[in-house]
């Protein structure tokens, strides 16, 4: 009995984990907290579970979610592997930073935003001669693109603003580094990149940046408000799946 209720203890912390970030939710808390609810649910109610399972329909419902949930935790043991080993490295000389662009409040980047920003910094600091590419649009709820908010405070910074360039069209990852991309190739300068963004978001952008034909690709990694970690960490596995999968 106090097994039970220690497991049910555990997953209640394990749910908590996954409702800090809330106001702000995303596939990430959502797949967290149902999971934890579903486990809860197991240690709490075995009766119930042993019921559903002496039926072939309900062996065939549990064994389908137990298969499936297997699948998906080797997934995310893999794709956690991945992003961790993506996180920072160097692969060569660069002719460019790109900067990828996240939430922009009002004209002030978020508080994620500025991170990336401080980490593009130093190592901006470190490597005087290499420009770097700022990318991202202006979303419906930014009162400017985020390219712009990113060069203002790169610049407010000490960064030299001939040093920077807008990519300021792009919506998505996915357009960030294609347009990233037709920048550099406009201005003669070869593909092999240092890639700043989230220590989370490394690996896919990764893909996607090989995908839009990448060189080498050195990374540095900002890091994530802790309360974030949990949810979007998962939620870059769905991201993961759709990139090798469904693209």
């Amino acid at each position: 009995m106090q097994v039970k209720y220690i497991l049910a203890a555990a997953e209640l912390a394990l749910m908590t984990v996954f409702l800090i970030a809330l106001p702000f939710v995303n596939l990430g808390n959502l797949a967290g907290v149902g999971s934890s609810l579903m486990l809860m649910f197991v240690t709490l109610r075995p009766d119930l579970v042993k019921r559903i399972w002496a039926s072939v329909p309900g062996k065939v419902i549990l064994g389908s979610i137990g298969v499936i949930t297997a699948a998906l935790l080797c997934f995310g043991a893999y794709c956690s592997v991945r992003m961790l080993s993506a996180m920072n490295s160097d692969e060569g000389k660069p002719s460019a930073v790109i900067v990828l662009g996240c939430q922009v409040i009002g004209e002030r980047p978020s508080k994620m935003l500025a991170r990336r920003l401080n980490t593009a910094i130093e190592y901006l600091d470190q490597e005087p001669d290499i420009p770097v590419i700022v990318s991202g649009g202006k979303g419906a709820d930014e009162a400017i693109s985020e390219a712009l908010c990113m060069k203002n405070y790169l610049v407010a910074n000490g960064i030299d603003e001939g040093r920077i360039i807008m990519e300021d069209k792009s919506t998505s990852t996915d357009e960030n580094l294609e347009f990233s991309f037709a920048i550099l190739d406009e201005m003669g300068l070869s593909r092999d990149i240092m890639l700043v963004t989230d220590g989370y978001h490394q690996y896919r952008a990764q893909m996607i940046a090989k995908k839009h034909g990448a060189g080498s690709i050195s990374s540095r990694a900002a890091s994530t408000e802790f309360r974030f970690i949990p949810t979007y960490w998962v939620r870059e596995w769905f991201g993961i799946f759709q990139q090798m999968f469904l693209k």
